[in-house]
């Protein structure tokens, strides 16, 4: 008993408290360290089908534009002779068939008036008292009291265009109430510059410089065939969709006729019927898939969209 009191006590105390302090000094310096799994990420890539089906296509167009002043044109003589008096001058403003010109016809003799064509600005005036007129020969130019309203087009809604109507509905702010304009044509410079062009009726008034907005109603149908325009390669009057059977194999690569198209729903008029699934998406075009997440190891999350091609 005087032994374990004297000698195996103190020894086996004095090992408790070494184990504890290797204990304490273990966990002030060296902490355990859970390693977290690497981040991993990632971009899920599907090709995502669609069924064909039925629906209402509306294909309106609205275009920002501005009020602008028709150009001008020569005024030319249909007759030859003598000029014997001129009864405007340069920079005056006319109106429809007022005399611009008093010539003596040679045959047979006789005085003619040549008169404006439209009102508007006379500008270059070509003839003087005295002087030869000749069939063709410019008179003048004459800058009509006119007024039109363009538009610029993206190229990608041109095909939106194809058979256009040939009316306008034209907003001014703070101008007159909607009105309709009529001559609707798309031009396409040497520069690959697109627009609308429109005429104002005579009877409206407008300014040049003035913005407008130009809607055009370009179609629509009920109960249609539709899909995604992403879905189809091409677009004017034909194009090619990827049909998908689902059971794992290639798509089948059809052509479809197409219809009315809004930017976003285009009509299948040929080549699909109601119920069949397609690729959302022609092979090559990129599109948005799901947003992928990680921990990333510091008690936050990193994410990223992936992308389908």
């Amino acid at each position: 008993m005087l032994v374990w009191r004297r000698v195996i006590l103190p020894v086996v105390f004095v090992l408790v408290l070494a184990a504890a302090a290797a204990a304490l000094v273990k966990l002030a310096f060296f902490p355990d360290v859970a390693e977290a799994a690497p981040p991993v990420p990632g971009a899920s890539v599907s090709d995502p089908v669609v069924p064909v089906e039925r629906g209402t296509v509306v294909n309106e167009l609205s275009l920002e534009g501005t009020i602008a002043r028709d150009e001008s044109y020569a005024v030319r003589s249909e007759i030859n002779g003598v000029v014997t008096k001129v009864h405007v001058a340069e920079g005056a403003s006319v109106t429809k068939g007022q005399v611009l010109f008093t010539v003596k016809q040679d045959q047979p003799v006789k005085s003619i008036d040549i008169v404006a064509p439209e009102a508007g600005d006379v500008s270059a005036l070509a003839l003087v008292k005295g002087q030869q007129s000749s069939v063709g020969g410019e008179v003048l130019t004459l800058l009509p009291s006119r007024y039109h309203v363009r538009a610029t087009v993206q190229p990608a809604q041109l095909y939106r265009l194809v058979n256009a109507p040939d009316e306008a509905t034209v907003t001014i702010t703070g101008g007159p109430a909607p009105f309709v304009c009529t001559g609707v044509r798309v031009q396409v410079s040497d520069e690959g510059t697109a627009s609308v062009r429109c005429g104002v009726p005579i009877d409206q008034t407008v300014f040049a410089g003035l913005p407008a907005k130009l809607d055009l109603a370009l179609g629509k149908v009920d109960d249609a065939l539709v899909i995604p325009v992403t879905a189809v390669q091409g677009g004017a009057g034909s194009g090619v969709v990827w049909a998908d059977a689902g059971d794992g194999a290639e798509p089948e690569k059809r052509t479809v006729k197409l219809g009315v198209n809004d930017g976003e729903t285009v009509e299948i008029l040929e080549g699909l019927a109601e119920g069949d699934q397609i690729r959302q998406y022609v092979p090559g075009f990129a599109a948005p898939v799901e947003e992928n997440c990680w921990d990333d190891g510091s008690g936050g999350q990193m994410c990223e969209t992936g992308t389908s091609w």
